[in-house]
């Protein structure tokens, strides 16, 4: 069994982690959530301290943290905001098909010079009538000579608006489904690359999530990650690798839920006495401090096995699914505690339920999630 004991070092990067947090993050999230603001103030202080390129190697610019690292780095910032974290950690998605695809000479031509300021990068698979069938992706990349010419539309994209980089995945012929699927290192100035508006959207209202619209733009085939067909086994090998975080941050907002209801709980009298004293909201919090522990550790195991080199698919998925599921169910039993005021935007946890319900359908819906555990299962069983 993995031993959990957090190193000196680890300890260190939690604690960064939780001040910046708390100092910088907290005291801005609800008027950003009530605002829809994209803080881009605090995102580059997150830069500044080395809290984003967590995956990134150092020769490249990056902090080169592991997976338990980056998730002990997420739990903290998501405990602040959930929406902030989205946007914060973002560029870990979108640089790691590089990290992964990316031959010698394009991780230090793309990720060198990216990691060297600060920016922020997307990554762009989802499209409006693919959703979760992302083998339907219907952009097209069409050869010509040294360049590819880019058509079509993505959606849901995080730091669209705001992204100076992106990875785009395209198919070069549509009929071949998955097998047609190819990766992309696109820049936003490239003439045809068309950054949609700002979605308004029902939590993560500090993190931007946008289109993007690429009208013949033209690609060179030197930035093509790996070869033609290859990009769908990218984009699921980096899912593989970016799930575990998004447990990590499920975890963190769960938490926050938990924090404020023991705390409200205490202070809040019925009937003579602190509703803390009341059975029924001792099953509450006893309820609560459950899944949080069991999330944190299946979080915790999925980054183990990661950072053993194994490609954590069976984990990943169960840490994200599980923990999503918990971050929802726990701020919905801290709405529940505080009553008719948890329902009340002058109290933080109808943000955190808002927050927590788009951790169950980003990076893999649920719903696939566990068509994928079934699936990895059962291979054992063949």
């Amino acid at each position: 069994m993995p031993d959990f004991s957090l190193t000196p070092e680890q300890e260190s990067l939690r604690d960064l982690a939780r001040k910046f947090a708390r100092t910088e993050m907290a005291p801005h999230a609800a008027e950003a959530d009530r605002t829809a603001r994209f803080p881009e103030e605090i995102y580059r202080k997150a830069y500044d301290l080395g809290l984003t390129n967590l995956n990134v190697p150092t020769e490249y610019g990056g902090s080169g943290l592991g997976a338990l690292d980056q998730c002990l780095i997420v739990e903290e910032l998501a405990h602040a905001c959930g929406g902030m974290t989205t946007s914060i950690i973002a560029n870990c998605l979108a640089l790691e098909p590089i990290l992964l695809g990316g031959t010698p000479e394009q991780k230090a031509r793309f990720l060198t010079p990216f990691c060297a300021q600060y920016g922020l990068a997307s990554f762009a698979l989802t499209e409006p009538s693919g959703g979760s069938d992302a083998g339907a992706l219907r952009t097209r990349a069409r050869r010509e000579g040294d360049h590819y010419v880019l058509d079509g539309e993505k959606c849901f994209i995080t730091n669209a608006p705001h992204a100076g980089l992106y990875t785009v995945f395209a198919t070069v012929d549509p009929e071949r489904r998955h097998k047609g699927i190819t990766a992309f290192v696109v820049s936003r100035s490239t003439e045809g690359v068309l950054p949609g508006k700002d979605e308004e959207k029902m939590g993560h209202r500090a993190s931007s999530t946008g289109t993007i619209r690429f009208e013949g733009a033209k690609v060179p085939v030197a930035n093509r990650l790996g070869e033609e067909g290859e990009g769908f086994s990218l984009a699921m090998r980096t899912l593989d690798q970016t799930r575990t975080p998004i447990g990590a941050l499920a975890t963190g907002i769960a938490q926050a839920a938990l924090d404020h209801a023991a705390a409200y709980s205490l202070k809040r009298q019925s009937f003579g006495k602190p509703i803390a004293q009341h059975q029924a909201i001792q099953i509450k919090l006893a309820n609560m401090v459950q899944a949080i522990h069991a999330a944190r550790l299946l979080t915790w195991h999925a980054a183990w096995t990661i950072d053993q080199g194994a490609r954590g698919t069976l984990e990943s998925s169960i840490a994200k699914c599980f923990a999503s599921d918990a971050a929802f169910a726990v701020a919905d039993e801290a709405i529940q505690t505080f009553g008719g005021y948890g329902y009340m935007k002058d109290y933080p946890v109808e943000k955190l339920l808002r927050d927590a319900k788009l951790t169950q359908i980003y990076e893999g819906a649920n719903e696939i999630q566990r068509s994928v555990i079934a699936r990895e299962l059962l291979r054992a069983y063949e």
